[in-house]
């Protein structure tokens, strides 16, 4: 990874170490007073809402709950640059769709094909490599490519408030998963540097793998062009149950598609749970969006939070600091 980026986890250290204020990018308001009560609740013996240290699960999404996730989520923004730089090994994508508009720079028009078009640009620069060759791709790719908004690697957009609650929930014996609608493989590639969250807590959608025998006689791990598991909406209850083997205590989520595991985590036989929305109301310091956006559609999890018991953070408000690099 990148050596800014490993300066910058250095430097966030002494932000998070602060135990009188566990949550510094936090404003003190209802949600951050909430987050503190339930986790002091849970980990208090003899509370009634004391929950067991091998129950203490967390789980959150990713894009646009961990890291940023706009123009468009950032594993597609590898996938198309990954299709670009592939173009010359495949004179049929000139004429074929999606790849024909990609390669026009029409992007709009690449999509219009909805979840189909999408898949389709996923597993051509997903597919048909071994598991080594993909991280390796990934890992370079995020040593080079930058946000057009902020000029920053894109693994270093990454939410300052959402660190420190990570970091608060695991000082406090929770084990803390990503479930992520973005594909296993590509979040494993930073998870464990940019959040400490190490490759086998990982829950994200993925593609079918095969073994088999390299021409030098070695055992590979080969992605083919074929969905195992799409880890969202109803698919991300499903996930956490086969991958953990237990339901959450403790969800963060951003859109509609996390709208089933936060029900998952608060539902009657758990209603300790606690569960937290992030929705984008900042214009000026990251973006501003929820009901009709195309990415990180926020609608029905937003409309039904308060009935449900969810808590909807509000970044504008909620935080005092967005990403690390804005102090």
């Amino acid at each position: 990874m990148l050596s800014c980026h490993t300066s910058t986890v250095e430097k966030k250290q002494g932000i998070r170490s602060d135990k009188l204020n566990p949550l510094p990018s936090w404003n003190n308001n209802d949600v951050k007073s909430a987050i503190i009560n339930f986790v002091e609740n849970a980990t208090e013996e003899g509370n009634s809402n004391f929950i067991p240290e091998s129950d203490r699960i967390a789980c959150f999404d990713n894009d646009g709950t961990l890291w940023a996730e706009q123009p468009m989520y950032f594993q597609l923004i590898y996938a198309i640059d990954f299709i670009k730089k592939e173009a010359h090994k495949h004179p049929e994508w000139s004429k074929q769709e999606p790849f024909k508009s990609i390669l026009q720079n029409d992007l709009e028009q690449a999509l219009k094909g909805g979840n189909r078009a999408l898949m389709e640009i996923i597993m051509a620069s997903h597919a048909g490599i071994s598991t080594a060759e993909f991280d390796k791709s990934v890992k370079n790719w995020l040593e080079s490519r930058k946000h057009p908004k902020y000029n920053k690697p894109y693994n270093q957009l990454i939410y300052q408030p959402m660190i420190e609650l990570l970091d608060y929930l695991r000082s406090h014996q929770f084990k803390c998963f990503i479930v992520s609608g973005g594909g296993v493989d590509f979040i494993r590639n930073f998870s464990e540097e940019t959040y400490n969250i190490p490759k086998h807590q990982v829950i994200g959608s993925s593609l079918k793998v095969v073994y088999e025998i390299d021409s030098l006689g070695m055992p590979v791990l080969i992605k083919k062009a074929e969905i195992n598991h799409i880890d969202d909406g109803l698919g991300k209850p499903v996930g956490v149950h086969q991958y953990i083997g237990k339901k959450p205590v403790f969800s963060a989520g951003n859109s509609d598609g996390d709208y089933e595991l936060l029900a998952y985590t608060k539902s009657s036989k758990n209603e300790n749970g606690f569960a937290i929305i992030i929705h984008h109301t900042d214009a000026e310091r990251e973006f501003a969006y929820d009901r009709e956006s195309h990415i990180g559609k926020l609608k029905r999890a937003m409309d039904d939070a308060p009935e449900k018991g969810w808590y909807l953070v509000d970044m504008a408000k909620d935080w005092n600091i967005i990403f690390e690099f804005n102090f």
